[in-house]
């Protein structure tokens, strides 16, 4: 009969072991009871995660829950944990839940289990949500578990394009909050993602970098930097019309590519000539028809003629 008991447990012990290792994955957190109490004392997780109790002593000792709504155990509770083995609790509601060993006596058999909202991305913003080419839009938002310390992922989709590529990731701070400062090529859809959750798209358009410069009398430049070239577009040279505080064609300019444009910057540029009077308020236009889908139109400094 002894023998028999003694195979029996050989055959049982695996399995255990085996119990408790695939309940200590990813989203649990393990609690180890010992003689000198629970430690750690205080753990915090997730809904949907777990925590394991795994007992190092040689007696076998009770977790019980004073709150049990939303607490499910692979044992009955209150939970007893035999020496040497594990179990583990899944929490479905958010709170705080507190547990102790009623027959160990001290603080150090007291502790506390916090369950954190979901972690879910919630809303993004982009401000602002057109930039002009090379600078920058700061992305932010907040955990609607305000939660801190957690990753996100920032994903961009960018115009041309059908899939999401990660940019980077940001870790939250007080109140799950996290902001990025990205700097688009040209018009691209941003989403965060957090574990399985992902927000909403923001979109940010970008315009062309449009610089004007007056080279001598009636002789003008004008340089477009983008990630794609303009070349054989037309842009508009514009001057200021005072008496009807409106801007007015003068000429349209094509525009020819450049080779000195340092990638992922594409340079188009054009030169031309202007008989426009002197000291007039002047720039040049690059319209919607002539950008194409993946930007907006642009518009330059303004000089004087």
């Amino acid at each position: 009969m002894r023998k028999l008991v003694l195979l029996l447990l050989m055959i049982a012990l695996p399995a255990t072991a085996g119990a408790a290792a695939g309940a200590a994955t990813a989203g649990s957190q393990t609690v180890t009871i010992s003689a000198a109490g629970y430690n750690p004392s205080a753990v915090s997780i997730t809904v949907g995660d777990s925590v394991v109790f795994k007992n190092s002593d040689t007696v076998a000792h009770t977790v019980d829950f004073k709150q049990t709504t939303g607490v499910s155990c692979g044992a009955a509770l209150p939970l007893v944990v035999a020496a040497g083995q594990s179990a583990s609790c899944a929490f479905s509601t958010a709170g705080k839940y507190n547990f102790s060993d009623p027959a160990s006596k001290g603080s150090k058999f007291h502790g506390t289990v916090t369950v954190n909202k979901p972690l879910t991305a919630g809303a993004l913003t982009a401000t602002p949500t057109t930039v002009v080419y090379g600078r920058k839009s700061t992305l932010g938002g907040a955990l609607a578990s305000q939660q801190s310390g957690q990753s996100v992922q920032v994903l961009a989709t960018e115009c041309g394009t059908t899939t999401s590529k990660l940019v980077t990731s940001v870790t939250t701070t007080t109140g799950g909050k996290f902001s990025y400062a990205a700097q688009p090529l040209k018009r691209t859809a941003y989403t965060v993602k957090v574990k399985s959750s992902t927000s909403s798209a923001v979109t940010v358009a970008v315009k062309p970098l449009l610089q004007l410069r007056k080279l001598s009398k009636h002789h003008f430049t004008v340089r477009v930097s983008a990630a794609q070239t303009f070349a054989g577009k037309q842009a508009v040279f514009q001057r200021y019309r005072k008496a009807t505080k409106r801007w007015v064609k003068v000429k349209r300019v094509r525009l020819k590519a450049s080779s000195k444009g340092v990638a992922p910057t594409v340079l188009s540029t054009a030169k031309f000539r202007s008989k426009i009077k002197a000291r007039q308020r002047v720039r040049i236009v690059l319209g919607p028809k002539q950008v194409g889908a993946c930007y907006a139109a642009g518009r330059s400094n303004t000089i004087r003629s």
